[in-house]
């Protein structure tokens, strides 16, 4: 009855109507009253944004608010793979073969995610990993390593939440949520960064022009919480000893190339 309940609400506030609302609001100067009570609610660390509290004149601007330089520390070790997000990662594991991954207990099609079974092949028996982000973190992305962006597209259209409960009671928003998705190649391989929009807001904004990306340069950002997935190629990376859930912040190294 749980699944059931939730996946009703999940459907009634994920379509392109309510979303345009919920969009429209959080850009709408009157969001700018809700901004102090968010920011308390939500615990917000206001010593590291870059503006006062009463600067943000949208709850939009302060989704996706910059930090002052120099509050995360970028690890620069060549081989290592840092945090591209402020979040939570919940959920590491092995592609299948079959292109399967299983996150909270549902199993998803990385073919599916990404949408090109060129691009798929590269990452079967490879390493996934999953980051999420609530509306409290920081929302700009940043490129986890250092390498040349071969491919960049855009899929799908749903707005499904990706908290935990997105994940397990949703209808499988990893790969049919709208996502932008960016393909690098470093000096140890591929790796894919698939971001993922959630519930509400689907936008996910390019930030970075240029083919090419620095470790720890900015890259896009989302509009709202949401989650960021990271593939690896086989027998490329490895994680670092970690328990999950854990929070993380950009910079923050994660694991490293072999």
């Amino acid at each position: 009855m749980r699944k059931l309940l939730y996946r009703l609400l999940i459907e009634l506030t994920n379509g392109r109507f309510t979303s345009s609302i919920l969009k429209w609001f959080s850009r709408s100067p009157i969001s700018r009253f809700i901004v102090p009570s968010f920011a308390r609610i939500y615990q917000l660390n206001q010593a590291e944004m870059d503006k006062t509290i009463l600067e943000y004149l949208t709850l939009n601007d302060l989704f996706t608010r910059k930090l002052k330089t120099g509050v995360r520390k970028i690890d620069l070790l060549p081989n290592s793979v840092i945090s591209p997000v402020d979040a939570i990662i919940e959920d590491i594991g092995m592609i299948k073969e079959t292109s399967e991954m299983e996150v909270k207990g549902k199993i998803y099609s990385v073919k599916e995610m990404l949408g090109d079974q060129t691009v798929l092949e590269k990452y079967l028996d490879g390493t996934y990993l999953i980051l999420y982000l609530s509306p409290s973190h920081y929302h700009r992305i940043h490129s986890p390593v250092t390498g040349k962006i071969t491919k960049q597209w855009t899929l799908g259209s749903k707005s499904y939440p990706v908290n935990k409960w997105g994940l397990k009671y949703g209808v499988r928003p990893l790969s049919k949520n709208y996502r932008v998705i960016t393909e690098l190649k470093t000096a140890y391989g591929f790796m894919a960064v698939v971001k993922v929009g959630a519930m509400f807001v689907n936008s996910i904004e390019i930030t970075h022009p240029g083919g090419e990306l620095n470790k720890g340069e900015e890259m896009a950002y989302f509009s709202f919480g949401s989650t960021v997935i990271l593939l690896f190629e086989k027998g490329t990376f490895q994680i670092d000893t970690i328990q999950i859930p854990l929070e993380v912040k950009v910079g923050e190294r994660i694991g490293y190339f072999r």
